[in-house]
């Protein structure tokens, strides 16, 4: 048993510095995933005149009580469709995230229409495609909660129709893999909303108010000139007595979630999964709040991640694998929450040596079948003359071969600076991790801003003494600090996590509870045995 002994003064004002502008990027977190809900509470009124509960309301009566919900792309859309920060609504009109429903682990999309009568938007169409992924992967039932206006009209675009059509294909996929999806007809469900019902292989509808339909009343008598009431076209008792749509018939919101929740304990899903048999685990030795003071929020502070691993593993208790060699990356044998792992994480640049040790403790973990977890901190692979000749390029290219082939689950928490191929070699986003979650304090891009203009900056030296040509210092110094404005501008978590770039954004004093859970995700998925079909079930 190896525990470490943490060198964290937490007395220490770089501590408490540290602390004050973590929370304070925390408090604006918090601000911001409440959002959504109170723009979407200000119906309230209006959802109680039609019998109906909130949004919030029918996931929290669909979970199980005291179990935990990890929500997929919480701040998805922040900064996307409007600049004006004050009006820009994170997660937009679409709660999703993985979460127990009578003791299965199920992936649970809510339409929110309490905003914009839950029409899609393009950061609502990627949590729900994003959602529709996991499930596949991850072999969880798909639970749909519909009310949803259809396609965002008033912000339509060509792009957004075309690809829209892979949230459609992707219910078959699922349906076609074995995986259940059920969904509810809580409301109206136009056009692509109803397409959502029709594309599940169970569906409740809510009496009264559940209705989907291909076209409401003015755009049937636009397109037709046909006349018809809504319930005609398309009411839930319709569709439960006529068109054959709806399985079950519920008298409203709770009925149905209760009925949903029946529905998913006979379906009996879990029988098919192993029963985990983990080693009986402690706490870690030091508090995880203290992450709020150990990690700097400027990346360029450097700081050893091994005290953020000691406040996330199991006892605080690990195993350091070839610590003198390629020093600046760290390589670690452990267990969370009783599953064992492998953790490798970044102290610094990626040096060719690190590079070598990562692409062969990568395949180690492969060999026994143990998950990784990237704990991302650098600002890329080591550059100069040095390097260069040590083949920073070849064994950094082994490095990514190694993550990128593996077949073991690979989990991405993006902790601080991610930059350049750093990003590929630690398995950014562009290599499918199973998840990828961030801090909100981390940074990403090709490079910092200021190491982009002063680069650009030289090129154009180099081109006006080429030339012959005098520089102009004036208009260089503008264009540097154009340059340094856009590549800083990108950079934050919030602007990247709004741009759909991760799987949603973490306080980093939730690490442990957000790996264990995505640990035991994808250990069940790995142990679970589906029965695939060719075609998904047609509905009939």
């Amino acid at each position: 048993m190896t525990v470490f002994n943490s060198k964290i003064k937490t007395n220490s004002d770089a501590f408490r510095k540290n602390r004050e502008d973590m929370l304070t990027l925390v408090e604006k977190l918090q601000e911001l995933n409440g959002r959504g809900a109170a723009i979407s509470n200000k119906r309230k009124a209006r959802f109680e005149e039609r019998g109906q509960l909130l949004p919030r309301e029918r996931l929290a009566r669909l979970l199980d009580p005291g179990m935990p919900f990890l929500e997929i792309g919480n701040l998805a859309g922040y900064l996307f469709d409007t600049k004006e920060e004050e009006k820009s609504i994170p997660g937009s009109t679409v709660i999703s995230g993985i979460g127990f429903v009578n003791g299965v682990r199920s992936i649970i999309v809510v339409d929110d229409s309490g905003i914009q009568a839950g029409a899609m938007t393009p950061a609502g169409g990627y949590r729900i495609a994003r959602a529709e992924q996991v499930a596949l992967e991850q072999k969880l039932p798909f639970i749909h909660l519909v009310e949803s206006a259809g396609g965002d009209l008033i912000n339509y675009s060509v792009e957004g129709f075309v690809s829209g059509g892979n949230l459609f294909g992707s219910l078959a996929r699922l349906s076609a893999a074995g995986v259940p999806v059920i969904s509810i007809l809580h409301g109206s469900s136009t056009a692509g909303g109803a397409y959502m019902p029709g594309l599940s292989d169970y569906v409740i509808a809510v009496k009264n108010n559940g209705r989907a339909f291909l076209a409401g009343p003015p755009l049937l008598k636009a397109a037709t000139g046909e006349i018809a009431t809504e319930e005609e076209l398309g009411g839930a008792e319709m569709h439960a007595t006529t068109s054959g749509l709806a399985e079950y018939l519920a008298e409203n919101d709770g009925q149905a979630i209760n009925m949903l929740r029946e529905l998913v304990q006979r379906l009996e899903w879990n029988k098919d999964c192993a029963r985990p048999n983990f080693r009986s685990f402690s706490e870690p030795l030091y508090d995880p709040d203290e992450l709020a003071g150990v990690i700097p929020c400027d990346y360029r502070t450097p700081y050893d991640m091994r005290e953020l691993v000691a406040r996330t593993v199991d006892g605080s208790d690990f195993m350091d694998f070839k610590p003198r060699y390629g020093a600046s990356t760290v390589c670690i044998q452990t267990h969370i929450m009783g599953h064992p792992c492998g953790i490798i994480g970044n102290n610094g640049s990626i040096d060719p040596d690190g590079a070598t040790k990562t692409a062969q403790f990568l395949q180690l973990c492969d060999q026994s079948n143990i998950p990784v977890i990237f704990l991302q901190n650098t600002t890329g692979y080591i550059v100069g003359t040095k390097s260069e000749q040590a083949g920073m390029i070849k064994h950094g290219a082994k490095m990514i071969q190694a993550m990128t082939n593996i077949d073991v689950p690979r989990i991405t928490l993006m902790t601080g600076a991610s930059y350049g191929a750093g990003n590929y070699g630690m398995c950014g986003r562009g290599f499918s991790p199973d998840f990828l979650y961030t801090f909100p304090n981390a940074s990403m891009g090709v490079m910092g801003g200021e190491q982009a203009a002063k680069t650009m900056s030289m090129v154009a030296r180099g081109k006006a003494a080429a030339s012959g040509q005098p520089v102009d210092e004036d208009g260089l110094a503008k264009f540097e600090a154009h340059l340094t404005h856009v590549f800083d501008s990108q950079s934050s978590a919030f602007y990247t996590s709004g741009r759909m770039l991760d799987d949603g954004m973490i306080d980093p004093r939730n690490t442990r509870q957000t790996l264990g859970f995505l640990l035991a995700t994808v250990w069940e998925s790995r142990n679970r045995r589906v029965r695939p079909n060719n075609f998904g079930i047609a509905r009939l």
